[in-house]
């Protein structure tokens, strides 16, 4: 198995979340690079991540804004593959995810973190949570 490199984006009507993640050859993830961009400026943030990271693949979830996005996409890089993914309970996972990645501190830590609404968007874990869906997958 080689290194594989993918932008996953998360589509919404007026922000999309974005995560640039790299499988390796054991078969680990590691991030990258990850933002949350309006809709409007969604090219100049794929070109950002591109900055980062060259990648072979775009995946974008299926739901809210996605034929969108999956058109603003295919116009700014028409040559890259693309994959829509369903989306289905990535939001809940991405709230737990969020609170793996900020310590909960004062009383946030006495309650459980599936109880608790993250105080920023979570686009960009949930687009985290499309790439490794894919990513792991095969």
């Amino acid at each position: 198995m080689t290194e594989k490199i993918v932008l996953a984006i998360d589509p919404g009507t007026s922000k999309c979340g974005m995560a640039l993640v790299r499988r390796d050859a054991e078969n680990k993830l590691e991030i990258l690079w990850r933002g949350i961009s309006s809709s409007e400026t969604l090219a100049e943030k794929i070109d950002e991540a591109h900055e980062v990271s060259p990648f072979t693949l775009i995946i974008v979830g299926g739901g809210t804004s996605s034929k969108q996005v999956v058109h603003r996409v295919r116009e700014h890089m028409p040559s890259m593959g693309m994959l829509v993914v369903d989306e289905k309970e990535t939001t809940l996972q991405a709230r737990e995810r969020y609170w793996e990645h900020h310590r909960r501190r004062g009383w946030r830590r006495l309650l459980p973190s599936t109880m608790q609404v993250p105080p920023e968007p979570v686009d960009d874990f949930v687009a985290l949570i499309l790439a490794e869906r894919v990513l792991l997958q095969g």
